[in-house]
């Protein structure tokens, strides 16, 4: 199974470049070149922006930390990986390129197989965010599908039926059930016992009031 992404490699050394973007068609991902970091700016700020980047820290116009900076103050539902690529070993150095929003660093020359495991790094991160964000969207799509009862419900004091707003009648159960998630399982109450089947009703028994009171507790 292809599991390749697109990547976006902005380095205007071309030596550099030709060699990222063979060894990461080789391992089977698709790849988009530029040499300075105005494309680069131009190409991750669009629509259809490859999530994972290897920006050269020295390009003309925007350098690579400038690139990244901006990509971070962009507000968007998927995620960047951003690998700054530096010939700057000093550890303070590096540190600012962290500082400034990128996910890992790469020095110049690179091995090959170091190369991979970062990109590798960065697929992973990519998939569980991506993965994330799609479970955020649909629990906010199912919690927007919940349906409440809120605010004063017009219902009839002889029959106890309930008028929508385009004025129509409807039976508790069918509004309920139309305007919740609720359900309804029957039985009968003991003052509906009382009065339809005295035969069934406790002999002692009291009917209970509307308000689940027994009359008597009524005074």
């Amino acid at each position: 199974m292809n599991t390749g992404r697109r990547i976006l490699i902005a380095d205007d050394e071309a030596t550099s470049r030709t060699l990222l973007s063979g060894l990461l068609r080789a391992s089977g991902h698709e790849v988009v070149e530029v040499t300075s970091g105005g494309d680069a700016w131009q190409v991750l700020h669009g629509s259809e922006a490859p999530q994972l980047a290897i920006l050269d820290w020295m390009m003309p116009g925007l350098d690579g930390l400038e690139v990244i900076r901006r990509c971070r103050r962009l507000d968007r539902a998927q995620a960047f990986y951003l690998i700054l690529l530096t010939g700057k070993d000093e550890k303070l150095e590096i540190v600012e390129g962290l500082d400034a929003g990128a996910d890992d660093y790469l020095t110049k020359p690179f091995h090959p197989g170091e190369l991979r495991a970062r990109i590798a790094v960065g697929q992973r991160l990519l998939t569980m965010q991506d993965a994330l964000a799609l479970r955020v969207r649909e629990l906010e799509s199912a919690q927007a599908q919940i349906k409440t009862l809120r605010g004063i419900v017009p219902i009839c004091a002889g029959c106890k039926k309930i008028r929508d707003d385009d004025g129509y009648w409807h039976q508790v159960e069918s509004y309920v059930r139309a305007h919740s998630e609720a359900d309804f399982s029957h039985s009968i109450c003991p003052a509906c016992t009382h009065e339809l089947y005295p035969d069934l009703a406790e002999p002692n028994a009291a009917p209970l009031a509307d308000d689940g009171m027994k009359p008597h507790d009524l005074s």
